[in-house]
């Protein structure tokens, strides 16, 4: 079977070591050769694939022309896997933030949104810092000197995950694209520092009208409208680094998982989302179970065991004894436009016209544009 890799380009997790080099922060190289500055800001716009920017270029005349590479997010592609690779500079394998919803031995599976059990929602007895105990980008950076802001919705300022991968910045909560502006330009013209800020309203409108959909395509001339005002307002030697953390794809093809005894033979879990799949198997099941998956999926996912999905590089060059055991005996990766949704478990989900979390560049690949005064 050919397998998919995210080798072969610069990743989303080099973006924020090679800010902090640029600033001093020792320990971090500037691998993406990015511009000396005198400060800097990394915004993350919530799904904005690369592909999808080429595609609807005139609706983002601005960030189209300031867009000098291409990065890969890694797998899983998500939001929780993506703000966990800019919170950390590390890949999955190595900070351990597994995907929308993973196992955490002996604890269950977690939606690390939500910070719940997942289906169900019910507590999950899961300190924050000790499920990603690394020290954060955040960290590293006031530790060097260096001042670190966080720029995000304020209702996140004290959620779990927030305290797993953005701990030691100071939060300065938002509420819309306005003050989103105006705090990252005021955090700008603070004395030399790092400033992160978060964009999720366009993967919102993609997930629940599709990608390119008219509705996105508003949105993303707003997101366009952001990055100018940011550009416009840098003050001088300041650095704009403008990313994602993973694309978008529309399905048009699934199945429900929970109505497939096929694939629940042997299952003890289902973790993932309805675009990969981490799938932990009874004790002693897991070939059964990847052979199950495999007839029954066919050309419709890459259906692997982990040990394949570790030696492909999916998560990275190197995964820990600590996190391996978060990603499933038997990891299904969809292809195309197809998903893989639990309609009973997972309504709110399942119903959902965009998605994301495999492998295909439509998911992998993100823009990285660079703005300097």
């Amino acid at each position: 079977m050919d397998l998919p890799t995210v080798s072969g380009r610069r990743h989303l997790a080099e973006v924020v070591p090679s800010v902090l080099a640029t600033l001093g922060v020792p320990g971090y190289a500037n691998t993406l050769a990015l511009p000396e500055a005198a400060g800097a800001c990394v915004l993350l716009i919530d799904g904005l694939g690369a592909e999808l920017l080429r595609t609807h270029a005139e609706y983002a005349p601005v960030l189209a022309g300031l867009t000098r590479a291409t990065l890969t997010v890694g797998c899983p592609s998500t939001t929780v896997a993506g703000l966990a690779a800019i919170g950390t500079g590390l890949a999955p394998g190595e900070h351990g933030m597994a995907g929308y919803t993973f196992e955490v031995p002996g604890c269950g599976v977690l939606n690390a949104l939500r910070w719940r059990r997942h289906p169900g929602g019910g507590e999950l007895d899961l300190v924050p810092e000790e499920v990603q105990p690394l020290p954060t980008t955040f960290e590293r950076a006031v530790a060097a000197g260096v001042g670190a802001v966080v720029v995000a919705e304020a209702k996140f300022a004290k959620s779990p995950l927030t305290r797993a991968v953005q701990r030691g910045g100071d939060y300065r909560g938002v509420y819309a694209i306005g003050d989103l502006a105006a705090e990252t330009l005021r955090a700008l013209r603070e004395p030399a520092g790092f400033c992160y800020a978060y964009h999720g309203q366009l993967d919102e409108l993609g997930h629940r009208y599709g990608p390119g959909s008219p509705a996105w395509l508003m949105q993303l001339r707003q997101v366009d409208r952001l990055v100018e005002s940011l550009v416009d307002g840098l003050p001088p030697g300041r650095l704009l680094a403008v990313v994602a953390d993973h694309g978008m794809v529309a399905l048009d093809d699934v199945i429900d998982l929970d109505r497939a005894p096929a694939l629940s033979a042997g299952v003890r879990e289902l973790g993932g989302d309805p675009r990969i799949r981490h799938v932990y198997a009874a004790p002693g099941a897991a070939e059964d179970v990847l052979a199950a998956w495999r007839e029954t999926l066919g050309s419709r996912a890459w259906v692997v065991s982990r040990a394949e999905a570790i030696a492909a590089g999916w998560f990275g060059p190197r995964v820990t004894d600590r996190v391996r055991p978060r990603f499933g005996n038997v990891i299904a990766a969809a292809r195309d436009q197809f998903g893989m949704v639990r309609r009973t478990a997972e309504p709110l989900e399942s119903a959902l016209i965009g998605q994301h979390g495999s492998l295909t560049p439509a998911e992998q690949l993100v823009p990285l544009a660079i703005a300097r005064s």
